[in-house]
């Protein structure tokens, strides 16, 4: 497992406590164990010969249900290939870094954004209205 890859959600995770907007939480936060997923696996092809399901499950510490589906939207991407020895990059990887690293940048300004309004409403006061 790649050591710069984030922690598992455990106790205590984004979303977990109840109240609004949890829901909404978690599925953005699924999706970015997606991204991750996907980024291990192109990273990992891209170091390596071609490689079959069963051995990036192994290697990545996935279940092949998740490996296959990664796979899969790679794939529907252009960003890999199958081959008669296994999964191989394309050249479309090359684009996949780059709109990846554009990606993340627009999100880091929208998280901070984000992070701040939060940081101010644990601030306030609560203000004692309830319902409508």
């Amino acid at each position: 497992m790649p050591a710069d890859k984030p922690p598992d959600r455990g106790a205590g995770a984004i979303g977990e406590e109840a109240g609004d907007g949890a829901q909404l939480v978690d599925r953005i936060e699924e999706e970015l164990e997606l991204l991750s997923r996907n980024v291990d696996l192109v990273e990992r092809l891209s170091k390596s010969p071609p490689t079959g399901i069963i051995r990036l499950s192994e290697a990545l510490h996935l279940p092949i249900h998740k490996t296959r589906y990664s796979l899969h939207l790679l794939e529907r991407e252009g960003v890999i290939q199958p081959s008669a020895d296994g999964a191989v990059v394309t050249d479309r990887a090359r684009e996949f870094w780059a709109n990846l690293d554009k990606s993340l940048a627009r999100m880091a300004v929208v998280i901070e954004h984000l992070k701040s309004r939060a940081a101010e409403h644990q601030a306030r006061p609560p203000s004692g209205r309830k319902g409508y």
